[in-house]
């Protein structure tokens, strides 16, 4: 079992992290991304071709992180890949003993700096998860036997932010009964859809099936948020978000405390499991602001079981 999987399991909050994106540099350059924010995650995510750009391989980076002591979550998305190349992917890493697995479909190919790419979309994010709790249950798709199973901590992606508002809840449970059992939620810069979404999630029943752990992004300047807003697909900063940050005397400072109030807006929110932390800022940002939200290391929230009070 995966120390992710543990602390889920444990009902113990959770903190994970994007780790930025790797193209050269050996292990040095995937250490020195990580180090800033190490005591405080229980897990960094790997990242798989963010946005359609081509960047080092999650497999790879999934494998160096686990090299360095580092748990990752291996992201996997379908756009690049068929289902042999995927089902290669997850027993592959799985052998190094990577278990944590986050699906996802992916941006389109228009979204990234080689638009001519051919997509590949032979499986969706549903069917990708399906595919690995086949593999984990000793199945490849075509029924080919895989034995020993690898095991696998299957998580997907869910954006409270884009429309249709009302058919997010339904459409992460779906992804639950393909075997999903964490939820990284896209960055939501608009309150009130995190807040109908998360409000919906406990109703329903999916904050008691899957883990529910929302994004919240660090970036350095206002224009990082304006271009979140325009380019960024199923993402929305509202005007006064980016006015109050250009207007301030220090922008850095401003864009950092509209993440903090983000989060603490987030971890009073009802079913809250934990937070995904994705920074943009060349320091230590997500160290800071874990402090400042009173959040406890990993090891702290091991020994003591930490579960941060929310609202249930």
């Amino acid at each position: 079992m995966s120390r992710l999987e543990e602390a889920v399991a444990d009902g113990r909050f959770v903190v994970t992290a994007e780790l930025l994106t790797i193209d050269a540099g050996g292990l040095e350059a995937v250490r020195e991304r990580f180090v800033p924010f190490e005591p405080w995650v229980d897990a960094v995510n790997a990242t798989d071709n963010t946005s359609a750009h081509a960047h080092a391989s999650p497999v790879a980076v999934a494998i160096a992180l686990k090299q360095l002591g580092v748990e990752p979550v291996m992201q996997l998305v379908c756009r690049d890949r068929n289902r042999l190349a995927l089902e290669a992917d997850i027993v592959g890493a799985a052998l190094h003993g990577i278990e944590n697995l986050c699906c996802l479909t992916g941006d389109d190919v228009t979204a990234g700096d080689e638009p001519e790419a051919r997509r590949v979309f032979d499986l969706d994010s549903s069917q990708l998860l399906a595919t690995a709790r086949s593999l984990a249950r000793g199945r490849y798709l075509s029924g080919r036997k895989l034995e020993p199973p690898p095991h696998l901590f299957l998580g997907a992606v869910e954006n409270p932010g884009a429309p249709p508002y009302d058919y997010r809840v339904e459409r992460a449970l779906k992804k639950v009964r393909a075997g999903a059992r964490f939820f990284q939620l896209q960055v939501c810069f608009v309150r009130e859809h995190l807040e109908r979404f998360m409000d919906d999630a406990v109703a329903s029943g999916l904050a008691s099936e899957a883990a529910l752990i929302p994004s919240i992004c660090l970036v350095r300047s206002p224009s990082a948020l304006r271009f979140d807003d325009e380019k960024v697909p199923g993402i929305s900063v509202s005007a006064d978000f980016i006015e109050r940050c250009e207007q301030a005397d220090d922008q850095q400072e401003a864009c950092f405390q509209l993440g903090l109030e983000t989060a603490r807006r987030t971890l009073s929110l009802p079913g809250v499991a934990g937070l995904h932390l994705i920074s943009f800022r060349r320091e230590a940002g997500i160290a800071r602001l874990c402090r400042e939200l009173g959040i406890p290391t990993r090891v702290e929230r091991e020994s003591s079981g930490y579960r941060h009070p929310v609202a249930v």
